[in-house]
């Protein structure tokens, strides 16, 4: 597919994708989800690539879903177009391959979501975060009354959502959507050290720890658990577990091969 409101590159083994809109501060029209989808699907069966970023250009990772477009929507075309953002952290969320959310700016509604959906996130600390849609006359559509009472625990959640205040980036990281937060001028060169750490690493086991901890959390500890142990055999039928150990006993530096 050919991006117009996205921009893909890749770093070695790492992948990267731009929000490219920012005259619109990177807002999430249908076209440009149906881009991101298809940029993520690319990255999670592309064997080279072991972790992405999402970032944006301009002073917005990504300010919201589209108003212009959403206004005049019918019932129906706003129910394809929730159901299409779902799909898209879904993936984001489903992929074996770790994201990693660069928030340079602001990450509200949608981008809010969409961050929520990552696996890490660092953000700078000109960012600013939340879930404003009740001023609009409705509620997050993309997940975000699901993930955010399971990231920062319901009362606080509900707080957020029901007054739609936004929060800077040293209350985010308070609150547990933000694992760090960069210095503006360093956000990128600083999330590229960290997606290369992990992409250095297993990608067998990469992917392990993503479905654990994302099935795990859904399910009872013991059936967690059980699932941990599963995965936990499996693995020692992999190379980079024989590989990982004698390297550790040898004091070398593993070669994984991903398998």
């Amino acid at each position: 597919m050919k991006y117009k409101n996205i921009i893909v590159e890749k770093d070695g083994s790492v992948g990267i994708i731009k929000m490219n809109r920012p005259k619109a501060l990177n807002a999430l029209n249908m076209e440009t989800i149906v881009e991101l989808l298809d940029a993520v699907n690319s990255l999670s069966t592309d064997e080279s690539t072991k972790a992405a970023v999402i970032t944006g250009e301009g002073k917005a990772f990504i300010a919201g879903a589209d108003i212009k477009e959403m206004k005049d929507m019918t019932s129906l075309e706003a129910k394809e177009f929730a159901a299409m953002g779902h799909q898209l952290m879904h993936a984001i969320e489903a992929s074996s391959v770790p994201f990693i959310a660069a928030v340079n700016g602001f990450a509200l509604g949608g981008g809010c979501e969409l961050m929520m959906a990552c696996d890490i996130c660092l953000a700078s600390d000109k960012a600013v975060l939340g879930q404003p849609e009740i001023g609009l006359g409705i509620h997050p559509g993309f997940g975000g009354t699901q993930r955010l009472p399971r990231h920062i625990g319901l009362l606080k959640a509900k707080e957020l959502l029901l007054t739609g205040r936004n929060v800077k980036a040293e209350e985010a990281r308070g609150l547990g959507l933000v694992n760090k937060i960069v210095d503006s001028e360093s956000l990128m060169d600083e999330t590229m050290k960290l997606a290369q750490s992990i992409a250095g690493k297993s990608s067998v086991q990469i992917g392990f720890i993503k479905e654990l901890v994302n099935k795990g959390i859904h399910i009872d500890l013991k059936s967690a658990c059980d699932l941990e142990i599963s995965y936990f055999s499996t693995s020692f039928s992999t190379h980079d577990q024989k590989e990982g150990m004698t390297a550790f006993v040898e004091k070398r530096k593993p070669a994984f091969r991903d398998k």
